[in-house]
């Protein structure tokens, strides 16, 4: 199967660091694929390369084939969970609305096109019943549905998500991460889902880059997710627990060994 993102001997650097380099990747249509890794480690700057935001220091990275671009139409992106302030007057509906063609320049749709595509991704997410209410006044987990909404309101053939589970309670992170699989599974897109997290997703996920210290691994989540891997990424005592069909990792090293901020517990359900 032809792949939909490929990058071809990548490297990225912030000042005279290295997040990647020469990184192979091929993300096939359909695939569920999760980017993790501590903080700083590169994960958003790897979403950032495939918007054509940022530029790779060397080696190329291509969506269907072409190069990346800013603003292309295969992609659909869901951004870190950010609430709305509570007097914005903008309606639900009207934030999906943005994706449907809050985008176009001249001919736009139709108000009764826009209005359907409006109503069918509202009831994609489950949020017809708040579809008037303004959305400073929905919980951030009904917001962060209508981001999915908004995402999915092209078709993107790739789905990029930044950390989309941040800040929501465990009943809407299912709830969200089932929205994004089902995009995944029945509609062919890429999912392409950076996480601190792996535990919220991990019936779903496919395969894993985990990225740490400059260096990176994947594969699946069970080839890379080990107490070996980790350890030698980290080039540190790192122990990976499975309990329930859950990941505990243990151990993680202190953030100055390799120059950036971790995440906030040593020993924590991460990935």
């Amino acid at each position: 199967m032809n792949s939909v993102v490929s990058l071809s001997g990548a490297s990225l650097k912030f000042g005279q660091r290295t997040l990647w380099e020469d990184l192979d990747l091929d993300i096939r249509p359909g695939e569920f694929f999760a980017v993790l890794g501590p903080n700083g480690s590169g994960k958003t700057s790897f979403l950032k390369v495939l918007l054509g935001l940022q530029k790779l220091q060397s080696g190329q990275a291509t969506l269907g084939g072409r190069a990346v671009e800013r603003g292309s139409r295969l992609i659909g992106y869901i951004p870190q969970q950010k609430s709305f302030a509570a007097d914005t007057p903008m309606r639900a509906r009207d934030i999906v609305g943005l994706g449907v063609d809050g985008h176009r320049w001249g001919l736009r749709l139709s108000p009764a096109k826009a209005n359907h595509r409006i109503d069918e991704l509202l009831e994609v997410v489950g949020a017809t019943e708040y579809a008037k209410v303004p959305v400073g006044q929905l919980s951030g987990g009904e917001q962060q549905r209508l981001r999915v909404a908004q995402a999915l309101a092209t078709d993107p053939q790739v789905l990029l998500c930044d950390e989309p589970l941040l800040s929501l309670d465990l009943h809407h992170q299912q709830a969200v991460s089932a929205l994004i699989n089902r995009q995944c599974r029945e509609y062919d897109s890429a999912v392409v889902f950076v996480t601190h997290e792996i535990n919220p997703i991990i019936d779903y996920v496919d395969r894993v880059l985990y990225l740490a210290g400059g260096r990176f691994k994947v594969g699946t989540p069970e080839d890379v997710m080990t107490t070996e891997v980790l350890s030698d990424l980290y080039e540190s005592n790192v122990e990976v627990i499975r309990a329930n069909g859950r990941i505990v990792v243990v151990g993680l090293p202190d953030a100055t060994t390799h120059h950036h901020t971790h995440d906030h517990e040593l020993a924590r359900e991460v990935a």
